[in-house]
């Protein structure tokens, strides 16, 4: 058990740290080859913060372990809007510029709608795999569209700034991002290994275990470049990481898992953990998509969130130990 707990432990301080020089290297080894600033933001780094979730739910669909690779997914949405919002939101209220971002907001909401009708039979078919991966597809190319035509958008300015101070040469971004990616395949199997193994022995469905640890353990790299972000002021960015990894997260990392291996869906999760993440996701479009202006996200909506994710996660706690 304790070797279990040092595996969780230890897997999730080197998911993050790798997670980090990944998303570095890529983003500067992307910016050496002339991509714009607004498409690193969107697409480099909305894939390189994702990254934990999908090398994790892959390795757990691979090796049979269903409850992990969904909870892993859709228990990192319900934290990056709950728990990384709410936090970001109280140190500094969020003022959404970006019109690419303000598009994204219902472009998430119908994605974690389709998402959750394509579960409600109980089951993610190779079917449901290919529609999510084909709107995955479609969705990169409006992204690259909109990177291409709105190179002045709010967020690529916020990019840019960043990326000028965090510069490296060629060859060390190229390094990192080799570094990054091997160690966050090992951190993974390693992570996924002591989750298992302490869900087994406390009789706890792996289920939970994705939606808690994991969840919240993959989500660490979105909470870090998102108080960064909004300690410096650059609000987009904050927003776009949370953004764009929830879209990973839905599409990119449930289609790949369950391409692996189709799976059947508990009923916990069409009535308690699917409910709340579509709540959160049309909560977040309503505050953040400025409807008459600007959208923004004050304190009082950051305390609700966090005050929603703490009452979650309480209810999840009480499943398992109160019967």
């Amino acid at each position: 058990m304790w070797i279990a707990l040092l595996a969780v432990v230890a897997g999730l301080a080197l998911l993050v740290w790798s997670a980090d020089r990944f998303v570095d290297g890529a983003s500067a080894t992307a910016r050496h080859f002339g991509m714009p600033a607004l498409l690193i933001g969107m697409v480099i780094v909305g894939f390189g913060t994702s990254a934990p979730e999908m090398v994790v739910s892959a390795l757990a669909a691979t090796q049979g372990n269903p409850g992990i690779a969904l909870g892993n997914a859709y228990g990192s949405n319900i934290t990056n809007i709950a728990l990384i919002l709410g936090i970001t939101a109280l140190i500094s209220p969020i003022a959404v510029h970006s019109t690419v971002l303000r598009k994204e907001l219902p472009i998430l909401t119908g994605v974690t709608l389709l998402a959750i009708w394509q579960l409600w039979d109980g089951e993610l078919t190779r079917l449901d795999t290919w529609i999510l991966l084909g709107v995955f597809a479609v969705l990169m190319g409006w992204t690259v569209f909109q990177g291409m035509r709105r190179p002045d958008d709010a967020l690529g300015r916020e990019v840019e700034q960043s990326l000028e101070v965090h510069t490296m040469p060629l060859r060390r971004s190229v390094f990192w991002l080799v570094v990054g990616l091997v160690l966050l395949i090992v951190s993974s199997r390693v992570l996924v290994w002591g989750a298992v193994d302490i869900a087994t022995r406390l009789g706890v469905s792996d289920l939970i275990i994705g939606l808690t640890i994991v969840a919240v353990g993959t989500s660490l790299p979105e909470l870090a470049s998102s108080l960064i972000a909004a300690r410096k002021g650059e609000h987009d960015i904050a927003l776009g990481n949370v953004l764009g990894s929830n879209l990973f997260n839905t599409l990119a990392v449930v289609g790949i898992a369950g391409m692996i291996s189709p799976m059947a869906v508990g009923p916990e999760l069409l009535a308690r953990d699917l409910p709340v993440m579509a709540a959160l996701t049309v909560s977040l479009f309503v505050i953040g998509y400025g409807f008459r202006g600007a959208g923004r996200i004050n304190r009082l909506e950051g305390g609700l969130l966090l005050a929603a994710f703490a009452v979650y996660t309480g209810v999840l706690i009480v499943s398992v130990f109160g019967g």
